[in-house]
């Protein structure tokens, strides 16, 4: 076990040959199959990752009783992520999923791995499920 840090995010996603980027705060962030992905270090010692996926497709305002239900079926059917709806301030609105792991204790690579790809594979998953919907309507 050792200390959560950046260094290991990037490690991780450096041994899978996945692309990423940091942006000017600082976070990182890639592209996955059209969802921008990010990869936070919250908490009070940047202890908690928190993996944030903001779904590729856009959706009006008066579809949000639709995503919302969308969102507490995958809810109650999946593990994670964690879906909800957000509105953003142009008025259009998306899905954004959500897995979180709290590394108070610490963290192996090995751990953190395996996370990040599930975090990565099941956001993606809600993606290719919103797309769907997305046809749908």
């Amino acid at each position: 076990m050792q200390a959560f840090t950046k260094q290991m995010i990037t490690d991780a996603l450096d041994a899978r040959d996945f692309k990423y980027f940091e942006d000017a705060e600082g976070d990182i962030g890639g592209n996955f199959q059209g969802n921008l992905i990010y990869f936070f270090r919250i908490g009070q010692q940047q202890e908690v990752l928190q993996v944030r996926a903001m779904v590729q497709h856009l959706f009006a305002i008066d579809e949000v009783p639709r995503l919302y239900e969308f969102c507490n079926s995958w809810n109650h059917d999946q593990l994670f992520p964690k879906a909800y709806v957000h509105v953003n301030d142009d008025g259009t609105v998306l899905v954004v999923g959500e897995v979180i792991a709290d590394w108070e204790k610490g963290v192996t690579p090995e751990q953190l791995d395996q996370v990040l790809l599930a975090a990565i594979a099941t956001s993606v998953q809600l993606a290719n499920e919103i797309a769907e919907l997305r046809q749908a309507s």
